[in-house]
């Protein structure tokens, strides 16, 4: 026989619902209950001290240090750092394993560092952002281990610390990352690591659930077993969640062989439902997902699932453990007049106590797992009455779809605003015995207004044998309770502050370096490498940097003042090649290169004057000597011959220089030639390479 005490303790050993109470009823005692749940469930937690609150999903953002962490359990997709259970550096390298999950997982979605996307190489190496990886070397590499019951030491550690941690180290049934960071060069520490440390967060996959509609032996169709969690799938199924979280240690600690499997099939059927929200796309009723740690009370992980779910769990007369799914079902139990020893409606029209709007908040999985306030349901403005209760607001960290939260906020405002009613009946009315076991049941009072009515019990059932009397209490609602038309009930989301990118010291633009010329002792000439650009920031330096083209003298830099637009070069190699290039500093950080420019030193810009009295003498067969008298400049260095077999300068090939002073006779032979007419030019050049006017030889034939 059912026992006579109420359901207001059991609320605490199963479920806080989604109304406002649990509906129990004379389920069971509380304290055999509490012994078959396992054991000290109630007493830990009315006289132990207060539990951790189930963290936030934004609480998962950082990744923990300390002695022995609270295992972490993840159920459904959630984004979250982990538990460092090894840090150490060895040759430079700093090699971190951390614990994202005390569990086995499905996989791993999606890494990040520092809150930004990462993307892996084959080998693990992190390739975007592009700052950890430099000329093709990633600094940072990533492996993961998924939580086997038999997994694999990381290889790494293992060679670097082979006297603290070996292969042994497996870390079994634990969901872990391993990130080995490199050093790099001083000058390229804030380049590769602007925020230092990387701090590395995931989304992931979460637990295996077992899911009985997969169970062959349980009625379902499948390999599912609910005694071999090998068998077991990952889901996103609030419904398979709340039965794993009842049958698990750190939640009911039950079996489930004690669970009634059928009410649960039914839930995950419905939880599975699709649904159409305001963009028209298709998503599942009650699917979402959250973690939490062992430490954390299990009746508020228990009533996070509850409510997003909209489940009510509670025990049958047989003992067993089921669930009311989240939706609408036709009442079998009827209560008429004459079966009603009292009723009391409050048509709950105060001020006061009536909701204009409700708020409400997610996880917006497609905005990196962030929480976001929803659209608000209801108009919070439509009575000016500072008595009136404006909004409530509905926050829940299982829920990850803003269509998922506008239909819970949509109930939050009905069940706020709906008529409460309290009822006593006779204990020998028919059907009125299955009301402990019933979300919802008829009353029929029309002489109250209440005509076929609805009710939802939101209250403990409460029997009073002595007297064989029932009671309980609810809210009016109808058949549509659960009806909702995305197009015109969801709203419009709004808009959440997105992060812009980080992108760093901007590269230079306009850079225009250019070869300019000064006097330096003794009267000769220097050139130097004078480069410009445009003004972005007085904070900015500017870093040139010049070499030449063959190489031979390796590369030479030099930094601007800050805030300034020009830079110049070290005097250079007169008449060698050289390329060019600028780059800015910033906080200790700097920018890409911009691209090489080629230039050619130019010391001495003035061309020497043409030579004279060029003569060619060609009675040697197969050689010609050139004669010439250099001229009078100062500047003058050598001559450069050029000789062609078709009269034109342009396609002549430079045959032989000749190096002497100014205003001297000079001469050249030319060996090795053809027989044949040839034509010859004979150009003055100073010393930067600068010619001067090209006198012709005319045509000679060579024997």
């Amino acid at each position: 026989m059912p026992q006579l005490i109420a359901g207001p303790i059991f609320s605490f050993l199963i479920s806080s619902t989604a109304v406002a109470t649990t509906l129990a009823g004379p389920l069971a005692t509380a304290l055999g209950y509490a012994v078959f749940a396992g054991g000290l469930y109630l007493a830990s937690s009315v006289f132990s001290p207060e539990q951790p609150k189930v963290p936030k999903p934004d609480d998962g953002s950082y990744n923990l240090k300390q002695s022995v962490p609270s295992l972490a359990y993840v159920l459904g997709t959630a984004k979250k750092g982990s538990d460092y259970v090894f840090l150490e550096e060895k040759g430079g390298k700093a090699h971190h394993i951390m614990v994202w999950a005390g569990h086995r997982i499905h996989r791993f979605v999606q890494h990040y560092l520092h809150d930004e996307k990462a993307t892996l190489n084959a080998e693990g190496g992190v390739t975007s952002p592009g700052n950890y990886d430099k000329d093709g070397v990633s600094f940072v590499h990533i492996k993961t281990r998924q939580g086997l019951n038999a997994e694999t030491a990381y290889s790494d550690v293992v060679t670097a610390f082979p006297t603290i941690w070996n292969n042994n180290c497996r870390g079994d049934g634990l969901a872990s990352v391993y990130m080995r960071v490199a050093t790099v060069d001083q000058k390229d520490h804030l380049d590769v690591y602007p925020n230092g440390m990387p701090e590395h967060s995931a989304v992931g996959d979460g637990a295996l659930l077992y899911d009985p509609r997969k169970d062959s032996t349980q009625g379902g169709s499948g390999s599912h077993r609910y005694n071999n969690p090998l068998t077991w799938e990952f889901s996103s199924n609030l419904a398979l969640m709340r039965l794993w979280h009842l049958c698990h240690p750190v939640g009911g600690k039950m079996a489930y062989e004690n669970m009634y499997l059928p009410d649960w099939q039914s839930a995950a059927n419905v939880a599975d439902q699709n649904v159409t929200n305001r963009s028209g796309a298709i998503e599942k009723r009650w699917h979402g997902g959250f973690w939490f740690r062992a430490s954390n009370d299990p009746i508020e992980v228990g009533r996070i699932m509850d409510e997003a779910g909209e489940m009510v769990v509670y025990e049958r007369a047989d003992g067993k453990i089921g669930v009311h799914a989240g939706e609408f079902v036709t009442p079998d139990v009827r209560l008429e007049a004459k079966s009603i020893y009292s009723i009391r409606v409050d048509k709950n029209k105060r001020r006061a106590n009536t909701v204009l709007g409700v708020r409400g908040r997610y996880v917006n999985t497609a905005k990196d797992f962030i929480t976001e306030d929803a659209a608000i349901y209801g108009d919070p403005y439509a009575v000016v009455d500072d008595n009136t209760e404006r909004t409530r607001t509905f926050d829940n960290a299982a829920i990850q779809s803003h269509n998922h939260c506008q239909r819970k906020q949509k109930l939050t405002f009905v069940r706020a605003n709906a008529r409460r009613v309290s009822v006593v009946a006779a204990y020998t009315a028919d059907g009125v015995r299955d009301i402990p076991y019933r979300r919802f049941v008829t009353v029929h009072y029309p002489s109250r207004g209440l005509a076929e009515a609805v009710v939802e019990i939101t209250s403990s059932v409460t029997i009073d044998l002595r007297n064989m009397r029932i009671s309980f209490s609810g809210i009016l609602v109808s058949s549509s309770l659960y009806a909702f038309n995305a197009a015109t009930e969801e709203g419009e989301p709004g808009e959440s502050v997105e992060p812009l990118p980080d992108e760093g010291v901007p590269v230079p633009t306009s850079f225009v370096p250019t070869i300019q010329t000064e006097v330096v002792s003794g009267g000769a000439t220097a050139a130097f490498i004078n480069a410009t650009w445009t003004f972005v920031d007085d904070t900015l330096t500017y870093e040139l940097e010049y070499d030449r083209t063959s190489g031979s003298t390796g590369v030479q830099s030099v930094f601007s003042e800050a805030g300034a637009t020009q830079v110049r070069s070290g005097y250079l190699v007169d008449g060698e090649e050289y390329r060019v290039r600028l780059r800015a500093w910033g906080g200790g950080s700097k920018s890409e290169w911009t691209d090489y420019v080629l230039l050619t030193a130019t010391a001495d810009p003035v061309a020497p004057g043409p030579v004279t009295s060029v003569s060619v003498d060609v009675s040697t067969p197969s050689e010609a000597e050139f004669g010439w008298t250099a001229p009078n400049s100062s500047n003058y260095f050598a001559c450069r011959i050029y000789i062609n077999t078709v009269n034109d300068l342009g396609t002549a090939t430079l045959a032989a220089t000749e190096y002497g002073p100014p205003s001297a006779t000079d001469l050249r032979v030319v060996t090795s030639l053809g027989a044949g007419t040839y034509y010859g030019w004979l150009l003055s050049i100073n010393p930067s390479g600068v010619t001067g006017t090209a006198v012709p030889t005319g045509s000679y034939v060579v024997t």
